[in-house]
């Protein structure tokens, strides 16, 4: 497993934009899928966007296509979700979430977690 910790959340208006970061332990870092997820209050994890191992393959939420981007960067260990023209209801905690051997859009999936960074969209 890797170790995961998201930074870049806050508090932002709608329509601006903040750009995550995922910093990972370990030197497999490079052969994990890459996901985030998100969670609001009173509701389930679900799945924002994923991206391969090599980059070469992302993956969307319906809600969050066109607006939100996810890349990563092998050399530093580091995945990414850029998130423009923000929504108030784009407002949750965001997790980072790891797996050597699943790319997809179920929680259960996912092998390793980070501890997750709050993003507040204000309307």
């Amino acid at each position: 497993q890797v170790q995961l910790v998201e930074s870049g959340g806050g508090l932002v208006q709608a329509g601006g934009s903040l750009r995550l970061s995922c910093a990972a332990s370990g030197r497999t870092f490079s052969s994990y899928a890459m996901g985030w997820f998100r969670q609001a209050p009173g509701k389930e994890r679900e799945f924002v966007a994923a991206i391969s191992w090599s980059g070469g393959s992302t993956y969307y939420a319906d809600s969050v296509k066109g607006r939100f981007t996810i890349s990563r960067d092998n050399a530093k260990n580091t995945v990414y979700l850029q998130m423009n023209s923000l929504k108030p209801e784009d407002t949750a905690v965001y997790y980072c979430a790891a797996d050597p051997g699943y790319l997809g859009t179920v929680v259960a999936g996912w092998g390793s977690w980070g501890q997750g960074t709050q993003v507040t969209v204000s309307s």
